[in-house]
């Protein structure tokens, strides 16, 4: 017969365990010796969570320990049920069982506690607030239909009503830890699902067996195997080797909503409504105070949710607006925004009759010095161009790069003799001994701004036919060429064309 390899334990625990299941629920429910098969196959499941954290040595194994702890307590509850049950023959509300009960919701709170810590982070404010619409709403309805006919009923001891509350309470702490895991980002394995499952089969028995015992009774059935399928599902969660990864920090992603998860908040949201109708059609006395609290709760909450997505989207639409108007490698402004604020500033200095000119420069010799020295030291070089010119630029004034190694300035207040010195600056600090060529055009309040920069790019070509390293200004006025300026840097004075 094969060896099975513990990272299989997992499915032969699955299939073994829930034929038993079905094997007590067919067989053995209503003997004494069906709680003693129960209370046997609860333990052997709380200590099959400790044989996989064994195997599979997980990053936060106290969480499992916690979550074997708390299914012992339950189990000896479950034992101490039934001794007194079967053997005593004594029906007593509260026992030793119901403070076993309540203990045993502890360590499970606490484990789910680390495990959603693990898994968010601390960064999930989306699902947290997702989780609290949810046990918002559905404690509304555990409060109108189970606790409160508790607090209003007649003939019970302190102890009984205590006791009473506090199942209902339990469960919902641990709604609001299920709904706060569902909703945390994290790997989806196996182990995930598993736990899931148990989670969801013992919230549903304990609902159900508290409307059932409030309605009616309960002589046992289908709710027993619900609990006994949760220990079977939490044990097999723990021999998944998926286990290893279930408490892992999830990656930082974008937000999204899925269907399924707004039609669960839009649901629980129109809880408190639906128990006003309901308890208007049925001409009951409508408990105004707690649908009133729970509706603003409710409503704060999703409020505080809407808050929340829209700031998601603003924040994400500035940073779409920085992608599409910034350079990507030197982060100055690309293409796509210069041509905006060339057009903005032309309509500004016709409104104003202030002077503007623009200037376009260009690295010299760009691809023998990639060729020499690799691209990355290409990046860099145009990265550090583009710091240290914009050091020697007026706050006015605006840097883009246009495309490659070419780069464009607009310059406002400035005649095209002041701009030449301007970008003289710029001359002078270029890194790595590397220099450009410039030209530069003023605006003549007519032109539109392609003939504007079709200009600064003749005057650039020029610089560079006439041997680089050199501003080329573009079409001066006579006063203009007679009020030329010393050069702006000691490499070359600027010339006219």
């Amino acid at each position: 017969m094969p060896r099975i390899r513990p990272q299989g334990w997992w499915l032969p625990w699955l299939i073994v365990a829930t034929a038993a299941v079905v094997a007590y629920l067919l067989l053995a429910r209503h003997e004494w010796y069906g709680n003693l098969f129960y209370d046997t196959l609860a333990l052997i499941s709380a200590s099959m969570i400790v044989v996989g954290v064994r195997l599979h040595r997980p990053a936060r194994p106290q969480m499992w320990y916690l979550f074997a702890g708390g299914q012992v307590l339950w189990s000896i509850g479950d034992f101490l049920y039934g001794f007194y049950e079967h053997v005593l023959k004594v029906d007593s509300y509260p026992s030793p069982a119901d403070v076993l009960y309540q203990a045993g919701y502890f360590p499970l709170v606490v484990g789910l506690f680390i495990l959603i810590r693990g898994r968010t982070s601390g960064r999930d404010r989306a699902g947290l607030i997702d989780a609290c619409i949810v046990v918002t709403g559905l404690g509304l309805l555990s409060w109108i239909f189970l606790m409160l006919p508790i607090l209003e009923a007649e003939g019970m001891t302190p102890a009984e009503r205590l006791f009473s509350l506090a199942y209902p309470a339990s469960d919902i702490v641990m709604v609001l830890m299920v709904a706060r895991l569902f909703m945390s980002p994290g790997a989806k394995t196996a182990s995930y699902r598993f736990l899931g499952a148990a989670l969801v089969l013992v919230l549903t028995s304990d609902i159900a067996y508290s409307v059932l015992l409030n309605l009616f009774s309960y002589e046992g059935g289908l709710i027993d195997g619900g609990w006994l399928m949760s220990y079977v599902f939490w044990a097999a969660a723990a021999l998944h080797p998926s286990m290893r990864s279930l408490s892992e920090v999830a990656p930082d992603r974008a937000p999204r909503i899925s269907a399924g998860r707004l039609a669960l908040l839009a649901l629980v949201s129109l809880l408190a409504p639906g128990l006003l109708f309901y308890q208007g059609l049925r001409s009951e006395t409508v408990d105004w105070v707690s649908i009133g609290v729970g509706s603003v709760v409710l409503f704060l909450l999703v409020l505080a949710r809407m808050y929340g997505l829209i700031s998601k989207v603003q924040d994400q639409a500035s940073q779409l607006a920085a992608l599409a108007h910034n350079d990507g490698l030197t982060g100055v402004p690309n293409r796509r925004a210069w041509d905006l604020e060339l057009a903005r500033e032309m309509a500004v200095a016709r409104r104003t009759g202030t002077p503007m000119s623009i200037a376009m420069l260009d690295l010299d010799n760009f691809k023998r010095f990639n060729d020499q020295h690799g691209h990355q030291a290409g990046d860099r070089l145009l990265t550090q161009s583009a710091a240290l010119w914009r050091t020697q630029l007026r706050d006015q004034d605006y840097l883009a790069r246009y495309g490659g190694e070419e780069f464009c300035v607009i310059v406002t207040g400035l005649g095209a003799e002041k701009t030449a010195d301007v970008i003289g600056r710029l001359l002078a600090v270029t890194p790595d001994g590397q220099t450009f060529s410039a030209g530069v055009a003023s605006w003549d309040g007519a032109e539109s701004p392609e003939r504007l920069v079709a200009r600064a790019d003749e005057a650039l070509y020029h610089s560079k036919r006439n041997g680089r390293n050199r501003v080329t200004l573009a079409g001066l006025s006579p006063h203009e060429r007679d009020s030329l300026a010393a050069a702006p840097s000691e490499a070359q004075a600027p010339t006219t064309v």
